[in-house]
């Protein structure tokens, strides 16, 4: 996204929700960027987890969260409101996923940084009809702000930068 030149809306004390941290490269990045924030960093797989936990002991501002993105009222206590979700899921219903989630945690007007996975919302439809899908599910609550799909290295993914409408 960044070398695509793409605004991915974080401050230096921007509080983050990762959804899909996985081993947490990316949200060590992320954590970089916001070095006087806080990353919330959601993961459900156990061992991933794990790898997630040794990144996060190395990070004064990374906290790692064993949930199901799915569930947000499951980690509701420990993240608390947020300034922007990043998502990164590999699940059919990834707008779903970001929707519910910003209802329990993103601030009016905070920013949501999406990854449209097209193969793992369908991998028998062509990817940009699953991105205008996956895009008209999520302009009922946000206003798109810029999109781009990352070729080469995600052919099928569509990276999204979104603003959580002010109601």
């Amino acid at each position: 996204m960044i070398e695509k030149g793409m605004n991915l809306a974080l401050k230096e004390d921007s509080r983050v929700l990762y959804l899909g941290a996985a081993s947490g490269t990316t949200a060590s990045h992320i954590s970089d960027i916001v070095a006087k924030g806080r990353v919330f960093a959601v993961e459900f797989s156990a061992k991933t987890m794990r790898d997630l936990i040794d990144i996060c002991s190395q990070r004064k501002n990374m906290v790692p969260v064993f949930a199901d993105a799915e569930q947000p009222w499951s980690y509701r206590a420990i993240a608390g409101s947020v300034d922007v979700i990043y998502q990164d899921v590999a699940q059919p219903n990834q707008a779903e996923i970001a929707l519910v989630n910003a209802r329990e945690f993103l601030k009016p007007g905070g920013y949501l940084v999406m990854v449209i996975k097209a193969r793992s919302v369908d991998s028998t439809v062509n990817p940009k009809i699953v991105y205008e899908q996956e895009l008209d599910k999520l302009g009922k609550e946000f206003n798109l702000l810029d999109k781009k799909v990352l070729r080469p290295h995600h052919p099928d993914h569509l990276a999204v930068i979104a603003q959580r409408s002010c109601k």
